[in-house]
């Protein structure tokens, strides 16, 4: 029916649906204890259950980015199935004691439904919103910041009461949330993958003849300097991110759950502020020279005021926001850059391929902040670390991503 045929209904909503479940996995950091406790592992061990769904979501999206061009109901569908099956086996796997089936059902089974919907629904957005792509695509993945705030409370009621030393009263409920959160998510992403559909009269060019090297791609300067800054803005991002429970606790900030929740907002709000800024902006480039500047200026604020320290938590929370804010805008700003700069043809394509940069800095994010704590203990040297990243990343910016650079069509 014609009055069902309209943006919100096959662009917004799905991508809203699809989008606010596959975005839980940022509530991994509530998760990772009270599994570790339960099988009897470390958390450190437990942590590369996540850096391996990262690293897989951004490459299924580099190497699904021609099946999302061809076929966005086949796509979708894949998520729908995969990202449900990937949080029931891990599930089971818990119960069952096995790290390695937590590897493969949370990080591989679960990161191919995270990749392959993630960047299911950007294209067909992009074209019911013709006129303003930064908007819509921050609409969507302001859906993957916002999951974290929707999904806390549910995890924390799931995993039930705890104990005074924070482990749980009934270490069972963790393996039993994570069935039914496979079955709410799988209702929401089978619908999102009904309701998608790109606009009536869109043709898709042969994805034979159009079709995008990756190695040649790589080789452009422009593409390859998006590449490196997105992946040094995610790498920071994760750092500092995944070290965040952590480092409320050593400032001696009780409130941890509250403060997760306002960071998680930043995080969506930075998604579509950013983009729908961007949108303004006659180089949506300079969104990322935005970004880059504010987290410097209040990593380095944070440095000269005696780092992370509890006599400067307000300081540190506001660090925090920033760098969850800038988190995202540089998220939901990628795929328009990349229109911008190459064109719509191939945008699912291009844009699966960016978010590679997306893996590897799932491995290399937590992973480098873990490994500086662990030797020094010393949250400011992660610090230190980031705002050296960060400059960097804004010289790439500036010297890569030129808006003269642009290639010709």
């Amino acid at each position: 029916m014609k009055k069902f045929e309209n943006k919100w209904i096959r662009a917004a909503i799905p991508a809203l649906l699809m989008h606010c479940s596959i975005g839980t996995v940022y509530c991994w950091s509530l998760l990772k204890e009270s599994i570790a406790n339960y099988i009897g592992r470390t958390n450190g061990e437990v942590e590369w259950a996540f850096s391996i769904a990262i690293f897989v979501l951004g490459m299924s999206a580099a190497f699904c980015g021609k099946l999302v061009e061809k076929d966005i109901h086949k796509s979708s569908l894949v998520a729908a199935i995969c990202f449900p099956v990937g949080l029931a086996g891990t599930g089971f796997f818990i119960y069952q004691k096995s790290l390695i089936g937590i590897y493969i059902c949370y990080g591989i089974i679960m990161g191919i439904g995270l990749g392959v919907g993630y960047l299911s629904p950007v294209k067909t957005l992009m074209l019911w919103f013709d006129e303003q792509k930064g908007l819509a695509t921050g609409l969507a993945v302001a859906g993957f910041g916002l999951a974290k705030v929707i999904a806390s409370p549910l995890m924390e009621a799931l995993q039930g009461a705890t104990n005074a030393d924070g482990t749980l009263v009934d270490p069972s409920r963790t393996y039993k949330m994570f069935f039914i959160l496979a079955i709410i998510y799988f209702v929401m992403m089978f619908v999102g993958h009904l309701l998608l559909k790109k606009p009536e009269g869109w043709v898709e060019e042969s994805v034979k003849t159009q079709g995008v090297n990756p190695l040649a791609i790589f080789k452009n300067k422009t593409f390859f300097g998006i590449w490196l800054m997105f992946y040094i803005n995610i790498t920071c991002g994760l750092a500092l991110i995944s070290q965040e429970k952590d480092i409320l606790t050593f400032i001696g900030f009780g409130a941890v759950g509250l403060i997760s929740s306002v960071t998680a907002i930043f995080n969506a709000g930075g998604r579509l502020f950013f983009s729908a800024w961007g949108d303004k902006l006659k180089d949506r480039n300079t969104i990322y020279k935005i970004i880059f500047i504010l987290s410097i200026g209040f990593t380095a604020m944070t440095i000269v005021t005696n780092g992370i320290n509890n006599k400067m938590a307000p300081l540190v929370i506001v660090l925090l926001c920033v760098i969850n804010a800038g988190y995202g805008g540089g998220f939901s700003n990628l795929p328009t850059l990349l229109s911008d700069r190459f064109g719509m043809k191939n945008i699912s394509t291009l844009h699966g391929l960016a978010l590679s940069a997306w893996g590897f800095a799932g491995l290399s994010g937590n992973q480098l902040s873990a490994f500086i704590v662990s030797k020094t203990q010393s949250y400011n040297n992660v610090l230190y670390v980031t705002l050296t990243l960060y400059i960097v990343a804004m010289l790439i910016s500036l010297v890569m991503v030129k808006p003269e650079d642009k290639p010709q069509h």
